[in-house]
C-alpha cells in the first residue's frame, strides 16, 4: 500500500509546483528565506505544502494519499541529532490549519491517520504544558509507536508522566495511559534504553511490569539501573525498586546478585529463596561465602541442601571458619609472615635527635601504647615479637615480662592483644589465652576474658566456646572482670541475636548495685548482640537503665554509651526507631537531646536520607555553653547518614569544613573523627589534608581527635604519606603523653594487619553495609568524643571494637574443591557504568597481577583469562572459580 501512493503523488505533484509560484514570490520575505534553502529542500517544502491543501480536499481518495504521502515523509525523513527533520521544520507553520482541520473533520480512518500525523508534528509545536502529542495520540490509531522514532517516543513518555499526575489528583481513570506505557516500556526495552523504561514505570508507579520486559540481554544493564537508583529515592519507593529488581535476578537467575540485594534488604526470607532457587552445589558455596564476609548468622536446613556431609561444609564457610586459612595464605604469598616489633613502625630513626631521645624512657603509657600498635598491626598474623615469644623458661619467659611492663589496667588491654594477635584463629586462640585464666591478677584475667571475645570476632561455633568460657565470669565481684567478660560476650556475638546472651545481661542492666561502667559495657555489648534487631525487650531495659541513673551520674562521660547501646538496636532501620525516640523525650534533660541525635544518627546510618543530614546541620547552628554535648553525636550522625553513597560523602565533606569554621568547641572536636568515617581506609588527599592542619590544633581534644582520624583513614593502606605525617607529629608530639599516645595508636591503625585489612563496612562493591562493622566503628568513635576520660582513662580498651570492622582486603580464587588457585586478574578503580550505553569496560587504569590480590578503597576486579567463570559476578574475598568448557588453549 505505502509505496503506491507514492508513485501516485509524485507523478501528480510534478507539474504542480509551478503553479504555486506565483502565490509565492509576491511575499518578498519568503523569498528571502526560500533562497537559503537547496532545491531539494525547496521541493520538498512545496511538496508538504500541496499535502496539506490537499488534506483539506473534499475528496476522500485524495485526503487518503495525502495523508499516506504525509505520512511517509516524516517517517523517512532521517535527522541528525540537533536539527529539527526537514518534513516537521517545514509543517510548522501548517500546524494550525491542520488542527482546525481535523476538529471539523467527520469521524473516519482518515480522521485518525491525521491524528497520529499532529501527534508528531506536536513535538515541536506544542505550547509549554499542553500535553497535544498525547491527546492526539490518544485519539488516532493504535499502531506501532516505534516507527515515529525515539525521539517521539521519550516526548510521549514525557508527556504520559504529567497526564498521569494530573489524574491522579483528580483521580481520573488511566486504563488508556497505561496501554501506551506497555507499548513505550517495550519499545524502550528492545532498543536498549532501559533507564528510560524504568524512569516511566517510576512515574506511572507500575514497576511490576518490567519483570514481564527482561530477559537475559538487558536484565543486568536493567538491574544495575534499578539498584543504584534506588539510593536516591524517598522511601519506600526504595524498597519497592529493589523488590522488583531481586525478583528480576532471581528470574535470570542471577543468584549471587539477587543475594546481594536480600542481604541489603535484610530480608532472611529472601535469602532462604535464593538457595532453595538455585540448583548448583558451586553457587550455594559462594553465596555461604558472601554471608559470611556480610557477618550474617544463617542456619541452613535440609530444604537449602539436601547433602548432609555438603550442608556442614556449607554452614562451616557461613560461619566463616575459614577466614584464617583465607587470610594466612594471602600473607603468605605476598610474604609479610615475619612478625613486626612496634619499633619497626615507629621509624624512629628517620627523626631528629630530639624525639629519640625522649622515647627511650620505659614509661607505662608508652608501654601501653606498643601494647595496641603491636595488636593491630600483626592482627591475625598468629605470631608476634612481644607476645607470643617461645619461652626461654618454663615460667613463661618474656610472654609475661611483657605482659608486666604494663601499670594495672594496662594489663587487661596487653592479655586481650594476644587475641588480637591470634585474631579468627579459634582452637589455637583459645590454647594460648589460657594460661592467663590462672593469673591471680584481676586485670590480666580480665583481659583474658576479652582475649577469648576478640578471638571469636565474625566466627560463629556450634559449640559456643566463648559463651562457655565467659558466662561465669559475668556476674564475678570485680568490675574489672566483668567488663572483660560482657565486652567479650559482645565481640564474639556481635549480630547474632543470641537469646542466652540476653538472658544473662540484661539482668544487669536493672541491678542497683552494679557499678556505672559495668552498666555502661552491657549496653554496648546489648546493642551489638541485637545490632538493628529493634529487639522491644533489650530496648527497654536499656531504657529502664538510663531512667534510674542519678544526677550526678548523667554528667558522667560513660552514661553517654547508654543511648549508643539503645541506638544499635536499630541501627539502619530508619522510621523503626520512632517510638523509643518518643520515650527518650521523657528523660532528664541532662541526657535527653544526647540521646535523641544518638538514636536518629543510629537509625538513618548507611540510608543517605538528606532530610536527616539537614536536621543534624540544624542542630549543629546553635551555638550552646559548654556543658552541652548533645551536637558530637549529631556531628558523627552527618557522616553517618551520608556515607551511603560517594555524593553525599563529597557534599557531607563540604558541610564539615564549613562546621570547622563557624561551629562551637565541642562540634569541633567531633568533625575529625566525622571525617575519619566518611574516608574510613580510603586516604583521600583533601581530608588527610584537613586533618594534618586539624591536628596542630591548639585545642588538644580537636587535635587528639584529628590523630585518631589520620590513623582511621589510612587504616590497613600502609599509606606512605600518613606515616610520615605521623612520624613528624611523633616528634611534635614528644613532651605531650596524651598526644604521643593518640600519635602511636594511629600509626599501629595505618599498619593495620601490615597492610592487609580493611576498617571499611561497606563491601561487594561498595553495596552492602555490615551492620557489625559500623556498629565497631561509631561505638569506638562515640568513645572518642570524650578522650580523655576513656581511652586516656582506664577504658583504652574500647579500641578493640575496631576489630569487628577488620577485614581482609583481598581477593582469593579457589577451585571447585575450595583450595585456593592462582589465576591472573586485573586490578583497577571501579568505573561507574550505570546508563550508559554498549558495553563500557567497568574498571580504569588496571594492572594485572595473579591472586591473591589486594583490593584498595574504590578498586574492581576482573579476570583476566578465559579459562575459568567465576561463579560470583562480585570478585571481592572468596571466590569460586569453575572450569569454563568451551576454553581452547590457542596452540
Amino acid at each position: 500500500m505505502a509505496p503506491d501512493p507514492n508513485s501516485a503523488s509524485g507523478s501528480g505533484t510534478k507539474p504542480e509546483p509551478p503553479a504555486k509560484a506565483p502565490a509565492k514570490d509576491s511575499k518578498k520575505k519568503d523569498e528571502k528565506k526560500d533562497e537559503d534553502l537547496s532545491e531539494e529542500d525547496l521541493a520538498l517544502k512545496q511538496q508538504l505544502e500541496l499535502y496539506v491543501e490537499r488534506v483539506q480536499d473534499s475528496d476522500p481518495g485524495l485526503q487518503k494519499v495525502a495523508l499516506e504521502s504525509m505520512r511517509q515523509e516524516i517517517r523517512t525523513s532521517t535527522s541528525s541529532m540537533t536539527s529539527v527533520p526537514k518534513p516537521l521544520k517545514f509543517l510548522r507553520p501548517h500546524y494550525g490549519t491542520l488542527k482546525a482541520y481535523y476538529d471539523i473533520m467527520t469521524e473516519s480512518d482518515l480522521k485518525k491517520l491525521l491524528a497520529d500525523i499532529l501527534s508528531v508534528l506536536a513535538l515541536t509545536m506544542s505550547a509549554e504544558g499542553e500535553q497535544d502529542s498525547l491527546k492526539y495520540r490518544l485519539l488516532g490509531s493504535e499502531g506501532d509507536i516505534g516507527s515515529w522514532g525515539h525521539e517521539y517516543v521519550r516526548n510521549l513518555a514525557g508527556e504520559i508522566s504529567q497526564e498521569y499526575t494530573k489524574r491522579q489528583s483528580k483521580e481520573a481513570p488511566i486504563d488508556d495511559l497505561m496501554k501506551l506505557v506497555h507499548q513505550i516500556v517495550a519499545f524502550h526495552m528492545k532498543h536498549n534504553a532501559e533507564p528510560e523504561a524504568v524512569d516511566l514505570l517510576m512515574e506511572v508507579e507500575d514497576l511490576d511490569l518490567l519483570v514481564e520486559h527482561v530477559d537475559k540481554t538487558n536484565f543486568r544493564r536493567t538491574c544495575l539501573y534499578l539498584t543504584s537508583s534506588a539510593r536516591y529515592l524517598p522511601g519506600p519507593d526504595d524498597m519497592l525498586v529493589l523488590d522488583i529488581a531481586y525478583m528480576i535476578y532471581i528470574k535470570s537467575k542471577e543468584f549471587p546478585r539477587a543475594l546481594q540485594i536480600a542481604l541489603f534488604l535484610d530480608n532472611l526470607q529472601y535469602v532462604k529463596q535464593v538457595f532453595t532457587s538455585c540448583d548448583d552445589l558451586l553457587g550455594k558455596k559462594q553465596f555461604s561465602y558472601m554471608l559470611a564476609r556480610h557477618g550474617t548468622t544463617f542456619e541452613l536446613d535440609e530444604e537449602m541442601c539436601a547433602d548432609d556431609e555438603e550442608r556442614e561444609a556449607m554452614q562451616e564457610i557461613i560461619n566463616n571458619t575459614k577466614l584464617s586459612e583465607g587470610y594466612l595464605t594471602l600473607a603468605r604469598d605476598i610474604e609479610v609472615m615475619e612478625p613486626k616489633s612496634p619499633e619497626d613502625i615507629y621509624k624512629a630513626h628517620l627523626l631528629d635527635g630530639r624525639a629519640s631521645a625522649g622515647a627511650s624512657v620505659d614509661s607505662a603509657r608508652q608501654n601501653l601504647a606498643a601494647t595496641f600498635v603491636n595488636a593491630f598491626v600483626n592482627a591475625g598474623f598468629g605470631q608476634d615479637k612481644l607476645m607470643t615469644v617461645p619461652s626461654e623458661s618454663s615460667s613463661g619467659g618474656s610472654s609475661g615480662n611483657w605482659l608486666f611492663k604494663n601499670k594495672e589496667h594496662g594489663k587487661a588491654s596487653a592479655a586481650a592483644s594476644l587475641g588480637m594477635i591470634l585474631l579468627w584463629d579459634v582452637d589455637s586462640g583459645l590454647a594460648q589465652i589460657d594460661k592467663y585464666f590462672h593469673s591471680n591478677d584481676n586485670h590480666v584475667i580480665a583481659g583474658a576474658l576479652l582475649g577469648v571475645g576478640i578471638v571469636n570476632c565474625s566466627i560463629k561455633n556450634d559449640c559456643d566456646p566463648a559463651l562457655a568460657l565467659l558466662a561465669d565470669y559475668v556476674d564475678k565481684e570485680d568490675s574489672s572482670i566483668r567488663i572483660g567478660a560482657i565486652m567479650g560476650l559482645g565481640l564474639a556475638y556481635a549480630g547474632s541475636q543470641n537469646e542466652q546472651i540476653r538472658s544473662k545481661l540484661t539482668p544487669i542492666l536493672g541491678d542497683a548495685k552494679a557499678p556505672l561502667d559495668v552498666i555502661a559495657f552491657t549496653a554496648i555489648s546489648l546493642g551489638l548482640v541485637y545490632v538493628g534487631s529493634c529487639n522491644e525487650e533489650v530496648a527497654q531495659a536499656i531504657i529502664f537503665a538510663l531512667m534510674d541513673r542519678s544526677e550526678a551520674e548523667l554528667g558522667e562521660s560513660l552514661t553517654k554509651l547508654l543511648p549508643l547501646g539503645l541506638g544499635l538496636l536499630y541501627l539502619g532501620k530508619q522510621e523503626s526507631v520512632e517510638a523509643t525516640a518518643e520515650v527518650s523525650k521523657t528523660f532528664n534533660e541532662k541526657i535527653r537531646k544526647y540521646c535523641d541525635m544518638t538514636l536518629l544518627s543510629c537509625a538513618y546510618a548507611g540510608t543517605g536520607n538528606v532530610l536527616k543530614v539537614q536536621h543534624f546541620l540544624g542542630e549543629c547552628a546553635h551555638h550552646l555553653e559548654k556543658s552541652e554535648t548533645y551536637q558530637g553525636p549529631a556531628v558523627l550522625g552527618i557522616a553517618m547518614v551520608a556515607m551511603a553513597e560517594e555524593l553525599g560523602v563529597e557534599m557531607a565533606l563540604r558541610s564539615l569544613e564549613h562546621l570547622l569554621q563557624y561551629g562551637e568547641q565541642n562540634i569541633r572536636r567531633a568533625v575529625p573523627l566525622a571525617l575519619g568515617l566518611l574516608c574510613i581506609s580510603n586516604p583521600k588527599v583533601n581530608v588527610m589534608d584537613t586533618l594534618s592542619r586539624l591536628s596542630h590544633d591548639a585545642d588538644t581534644d580537636v587535635a587528639m581527635a584529628a590523630v585518631i582520624s589520620l590513623g582511621l583513614i589510612g587504616a590497613g593502606t600502609n599509606n606512605a604519606r600518613i606515616a610520615g605525617m605521623l612520624r613528624n607529629l611523633s616528634s611534635y608530639y614528644y613532651k605531650e603523653a596524651s598526644l604521643l599516645f593518640c600519635v602511636r595508636i594511629a600509626q599501629g591503625l595505618v599498619h593495620m594487619g601490615k597492610g592487609l585489612l580493611t576498617l571499611a563496612p561497606y563491601h561487594s562493591e561498595r553495596f552492602l553495609l555490615s551492620p557489625t562493622a559500623l556498629a565497631g566503628i561509631v561505638t569506638l568513635l562515640h568513645t572518642c568524643l570524650d578522650m580523655k576520660n576513656i581511652i586516656l582513662g582506664k577504658y583504652h580498651y574500647v579500641l578493640y571494637f575496631l576489630v569487628l570492622a577488620m577485614q581482609p582486603r583481598m581477593l582469593l580464587t579457589v577451585d571447585e574443591n575450595l583450595k585456593p588457585l592462582s589465576v591472573p586478574v586485573r586490578v583497577g578503580q571501579a568505573v561507574d557504568v550505570v546508563g550508559q550505553a554498549g558495553r563500557p569496560k567497568t574498571i580504569t587504569g588496571f594492572q594485572t597481577h595473579s591472586t591473591p590480590v589486594l583490593l584498595a578503597a574504590g578498586d574492581r576486579a576482573e579476570l583476566a583469562t578465559e579459562k575459568y567463570i567465576p561463579v560470583s559476578p562480585i570478585l571481592e574475598g572468596f571466590v569460586i572459580l569453575k572450569e569454563n568448557p568451551d576454553y581452547r588453549e590457542d596452540v
